[in-house]
């Protein structure tokens, strides 16, 4: 059935940047239709949502996310990223089975459907990916994922794989799910990071992607002592070492970059690789601060990613539009990253991060009706300048303005209420397999 948002404040992103007061989005067949102002169709079988004085959006896209590890939110604090892995982190994932994974999935979409995204990029555990596919198919969130590669020698037994395992179990995925749900539901190559992959298994991966036509997601210099461990691993730093193996280039998406030289940045620019800016883990994990403003202003594209929850603890991407905002004032000046900015990172640049930036990210004739729909009337949003939206939206906007989310043109919120999952049995069922899962880690 065809849908009508009327009188709403619509942030387009379109070409030109603009907001539409006062305007109509008529959404058929799952794809936005027309956007204006005083939009009038023809025949009966038209719903009609009506939000005046609330601001309309492109689907928010979290470009780096682990829903494997939503179940071990408040269990790994304190940590450096070597030693959260080590130490929490991997046990965790490797205690994890089936039950257990698609109940960390369903919290994990939840939140992000209640905070107002509507696709993301998620890399899994080496095992048990099929749950986390089957959570985003049933619950209607749009994901691009692929299970964790991890066959170096030196990596935990519990997830340890073979070469010719983890290339076997990601092909059959991909074979499995790959533009299923109307392609909703995309695969994407998932070697974990340098530490963890074999030289072969990721000239593997990047010949495969290109045969494929499929993205690859990885992480890439995220911590100091990881870094050096890939220097002295390869004699070179991440980025290089992955151009070097070939997964570098417009499919490819990288979680991290905070400590990229300038080789790097420009090997990143020339090679469109897309860059996943992850401010909320990089202070938890006390990695650093990306150089996003350098990136950006290179012509890198960067998106953003709340990345897990233990290295978060909430997966919010307003707080990760706040930080982004924030976090680089103090070196680059109050301007740097304006409010306009940081909105295109985490819609355009989402959709870039997922390849789809044909079908998403902004609200346009023809795309996919991916929308999120906020209310900036409560008080820590008032007052605001009705000329300037985006300033709120990104300073002061929280997840729990979040009134409506569609996907596709379906509602998956409706007046801030779940439709396509059960909060009070999502939240008792996280709770009870958290405490199976992590029982066993001592």
């Amino acid at each position: 059935m065809d849908l009508l948002l009327t009188n709403g404040t619509v942030v387009t992103m379109n070409r030109g940047r603009e907001v539409l007061a006062e305007a109509d989005v008529l959404i058929q067949d799952g794809r936005i239709a027309r956007v204006g102002r005083n939009i009038r169709t023809r025949g009966g079988g038209l719903r009609v949502l009506d939000v005046t004085g609330k601001v309309v959006l492109p689907g928010l896209i979290h470009g780096h996310l682990h829903a494997c590890q939503t179940l071990f939110r408040n269990r790994a604090d304190g940590l450096e990223l070597l030693d959260w892995l080590r130490e929490r982190i991997w046990p965790f994932e490797a205690a994890h089975d089936a039950d257990s994974m698609r109940a960390s999935a369903d919290l994990t979409f939840a939140e992000l459907i209640r905070s107002g995204a509507t696709a993301a990029l998620d890399m899994g555990s080496v095992r048990h990916y099929d749950a986390v596919f089957e959570s985003a198919r049933d619950c209607g969130f749009r994901l691009t994922g692929g299970k964790a590669m991890m066959d170096a020698p030196d990596v935990p037994t519990g997830l340890h794989e073979s070469t010719e395992a983890s290339l076997a179990e990601s092909l059959a995925l991909l074979e499995r799910w790959h533009g299923t749900q109307g392609d909703r539901l995309r695969y994407a190559f998932a070697p974990r990071f340098v530490l963890s992959c074999t030289e072969k298994l990721m000239r593997e991966v990047g010949r495969l992607s290109r045969e494929k036509g499929v993205r690859i997601h990885t992480h890439a210099s995220e911590n100091r002592s990881e870094i050096q461990a890939v220097r002295e691993l390869t004699g070179r730093d991440n980025v290089a070492w992955f151009h070097e193996l070939g997964l570098t280039g417009p499919h490819v998406t990288l979680a991290h970059c905070v400590w990229v030289s300038e080789q790097e940045q420009q090997l990143l620019r020339d090679t469109r690789t897309v860059v996943c800016h992850c401010p909320g883990s990089n202070l938890k994990l006390a990695s650093g601060i990306a150089p996003v403003p350098e990136l950006l202003d290179a012509g890198v594209s960067v998106c953003l990613g709340a990345d897990g929850a233990p290295c978060n603890n909430n997966l919010d991407i307003f707080m990760e539009m706040r930080l982004a905002a924030l976090l680089h004032k103090p070196r680059v000046g109050p301007r740097g990253m304006p409010p306009e900015r940081v909105l295109e990172m985490a819609t355009l640049g989402g959709a870039r991060a997922l390849g789809l930036e044909a079908e998403l990210g902004s609200i346009e004739e023809g795309k996919r009706a991916d929308i999120t729909v906020v209310d900036l009337s409560g008080l820590h949003s008032t007052p605001a300048d009705p000329r300037d939206v985006l300033s709120p939206l990104v300073y002061a906007a929280r997840s729990t303005d979040v009134v409506h989310v569609l996907i596709d043109g379906k509602p998956v919120l409706k007046d801030r209420a779940l439709l396509t999952l059960d909060a009070a049995s999502v939240a008792s069922s996280a709770r009870q397999h958290s405490m199976r899962i992590t029982s066993r880690v001592r």
